[in-house]
């Protein structure tokens, strides 16, 4: 359960949420939970959550490892910080900063290489989904943003996709469990074909889009959702504790 905060919380804020998430009774046998905070709360973050099972991750960074890039962080930058994994190719990134699919191949391989796990977002938006080209859109960014894995044949299995529908993000509509499940099969047959049987069961494939308490069970009844991308709800403790222990009843 990976909570992505955005551009939220304030170091106060951050503080009060970490301690009731990291003193709650959480079965981590059962569950793997990981935050990415803004890069102004990392520090704080990884302070709070040191001996606990709790995974911490960069919201974005740059393929470079230091140089003349303002404003931009690296990956050694994001490890020191003690971060074991980074979001890359979120749709906001690919549509307001207008990432494409090779800057994201070049951060995936970037990532990789510092020993960072990459969380790789995908997904279409409505007028792609009304147009009947999710799945050529799915793979296009598959093909691309992955291109370097694809060519050399290669790909971690430590590595995380999540497929977030564009269409679903931030504005209350959730895909259904069976249109997830359809789109997290195409990808996990993608990666059976790209790579080796092994690598399209073994890597994680997680669902993001309006991710709720009130749907977390029925999504993660599906055989091929892993997890979840979760946004604005896990920026309560009360509503992330619910998601993280959808195991539960």
């Amino acid at each position: 359960m990976a909570a992505n905060w955005k551009m939220n919380l304030s170091l106060d804020e951050t503080g009060d949420l970490l301690e009731r998430v990291r003193g709650a009774e959480v079965d981590f046998t059962k569950v793997d939970v990981l935050v990415a905070p803004p890069f102004t709360t990392l520090q704080l973050a990884n302070r709070l959550l040191a001996g606990t099972d709790i995974l911490l991750a960069g919201q974005n960074m740059h393929w470079e490892g230091k140089g003349a890039f303002t404003g931009e962080i690296s990956p050694l930058m994001l490890k020191e910080a003690g971060c074991s994994h980074v979001i890359l190719g979120h749709s906001e990134r690919r549509t307001l900063f207008f990432e494409t699919n090779e800057i994201i191949n070049r951060k995936v391989n970037a990532a990789i290489e510092a020993g960072l796990i990459p969380i790789l977002c995908i997904g279409e938006t409505l007028k792609e989904r009304d147009g009947k080209k999710t799945f050529d859109v799915i793979r296009s960014q598959l093909n691309e943003s992955l291109k370097t894995s694809c060519q050399r044949r290669d790909l971690p299995e430590s590595v995380v996709l999540a497929y977030e529908p564009v269409w679903s993000i931030g504005t209350g509509k959730t895909a259904t469990p069976e249109q997830a499940q359809e789109v997290h099969l195409f990808v996990r047959r993608w990666l059976g074909e790209n790579f080796d049987h092994d690598s399209g069961q073994g890597i994680r494939i997680l669902y993001g889009g309006s991710v709720r308490p009130d749907n977390i069970k029925e999504l993660m009844l599906q055989p091929d959702i892993d997890g979840a991308l979760i946004g604005g709800a896990s920026l309560r403790a009360d509503s992330f504790l619910s998601i993280i222990r959808f195991y539960k009843g």
